[in-house]
């Protein structure tokens, strides 16, 4: 019988097997896991696996905490002990961060961005499927997003006080109201602050010490601030009917406010399963970890989950050619023939540039999907501007919703959408969904809005908006 981490933890001995053996409070050198990098097409990702458990979790955590330094910290490291006592935990540095590769600014404040890094580092890995854990906030919007796109790599999805939506709106009263988020926004140019997540640890120079350090090594100040402000800006809320793996939400410590969008989250994912672990900490390796580590232990431990992959979370987008019959009426045959052609090229090499994937072309356009909205958006503008030399207008239209697979093709109601919103589009325009703009929102993508509109056979009134780079 497994010896229960939160007894562990209060007699002060370690029930970790072989090299993880030890007192769970110190000793931890033995225990300490080497930097690796995955090589992948997005770049190189630096990581730790830490545990040879039965169980491969793979672990979204906060961006300022480099997993250089994890082993510096002694409640850290009761907490990747513990974890490693029942798996292969992989930890990493999401690009951008740490110890991984530089990125783009615009790449590195999307979250669809930590999404495609934990595939590329699961596809490195050789791993199939893993159990997501969001170990804090912001982190649980890429495992969110990763769950909804990628069903077939999820056994499991693990939310520690999640958030779909930091900032209150009208249909969201469990939100933050937007000054003291502002306020807190501001202080993160200039210093790092964890006493509101992590009341057992203030007062201790020496956590203070470690915690400001990895703040200042995650990245510069300014880079801090706008991926803070692209994580609070973000809504993540039209996501959770998309999930459909077996999700755990677990809350412990924060506020009122924080417990109430955990509480949405669970609520939105059919069959999500919450509990409330005791503690006053909401930092996840802050105070005693055994309660909510033995938690987690006892949901992975039923095994792999049967998981719906015919239906995920996907970014689809229309393109069509203004004008077509005009053109080929005005040129010849041959002529049009090449120029569709050129056209045809320019789309194939956009689409793998921004790791898009063409369902089908429809002649004199492209029905395509991407597991993030930013790179869609990106896309299009591409490919709408490269057309131009050809003497091409195009229209777009873009739609983020759930997607059926059918062998090559795709249907459901998110791809009839996206062939209106195109539809209703001008020459040139790219035109996307709230949906999308809210997915994207604080990313530094601008849109214009374009009024409410009726979408023939679509029910309801759909927001629009421009998206022109």
């Amino acid at each position: 019988m497994r010896i229960g981490l939160a007894e562990c933890a209060q007699s002060g001995q370690s029930a970790l097997p072989g090299p993880f053996c030890g007192v769970l409070a110190g000793g931890y050198g033995a225990a300490m896991s080497r930097t690796l990098f995955a090589s992948t097409a997005v770049g190189a990702i630096a990581y730790q696996v830490v545990g040879t458990g039965p169980v491969t979790v793979l672990v979204a955590k906060p961006s300022f905490f480099p997993i250089d330094l994890m082993w510096e910290e002694p409640a850290f490291v009761r907490f990747l002990e513990g974890l490693a006592s029942f798996s292969r935990a992989i930890w990493f540095d999401s690009r951008g961060t740490g110890a991984s590769d530089a990125t783009e600014e615009i790449e590195g404040r999307l979250i669809e961005s930590s999404a495609t890094d934990m595939v590329a580092l699961l596809d490195d890995l050789g791993v199939e499927r893993a159990v997501v854990f969001g170990v804090a906030p912001g982190a649980s919007q890429a495992g969110l997003l990763f769950a909804a796109t990628h069903p077939e790599r999820v056994d499991r999805l693990v939310l520690l006080n999640p958030s779909a939506r930091f900032l209150r709106g009208d249909d969201y009263p469990q939100g933050f109201p937007a000054e003291p988020i502002e306020r807190r926004l501001e202080r993160s140019h200039h210093e790092a602050v964890h006493w509101w997540a992590a009341p057992s640890l203030r007062g201790s120079p020496r956590f203070d010490q470690w915690y400001e350090r990895c703040v200042r090594l995650s990245g510069t100040p300014e880079h801090r601030y706008w991926r803070n402000r692209s994580s609070m800006a973000a809504d993540f809320r039209s996501v959770l009917s998309a999930i459909r793996v077996p999700t755990l939400v677990l809350r412990r410590g924060g506020t009122e406010a924080q417990h109430e969008q955990a509480d949405y989250v669970a609520a939105h994912i059919t069959g999500a399963n919450t509990m409330l672990i005791p503690g006053q900490d909401a930092l996840f390796f802050a105070g005693d970890p055994g309660p909510l580590l033995d938690a987690i232990a006892d949901f992975v431990a039923d095994g792999h989950a049967a998981v719906d992959s015919d239906r995920v979370l996907a970014t689809v987008m229309f393109t069509d050619i203004v004008g077509s019959t005009d053109h080929v009426s005005r040129v010849r045959d041959r002529h049009w023939r090449e120029v569709l052609s050129a056209h045809e090229r320019i789309v194939h090499a956009e689409l793998e540039r921004f790791r898009g994937h063409e369902v089908k072309s429809m002649g004199d356009g492209v029905l395509a999907t991407f597991d993030g909205p930013g790179r869609a958006l990106r896309c299009a503008a591409a490919i709408r501007d490269a057309v131009i030399s050809l003497g091409l207008d195009i229209r777009v239209g873009l739609h983020t919703g759930e997607i059926e697979l059918r062998g090559d093709d795709i249907g459901g109601i998110a791809v009839h959408i996206a062939q209106r919103i195109e539809a209703t589009a001008s020459p040139g325009e790219i035109l996307a969904s709230r949906t999308v703009v809210d997915l994207v929102a604080g990313s530094g993508l601008e849109f214009t809005d374009r009024g409410t509109h009726t979408l023939k056979g679509v029910p309801g009134e759909w927001e629009l908006h421009t998206y022109d780079p």
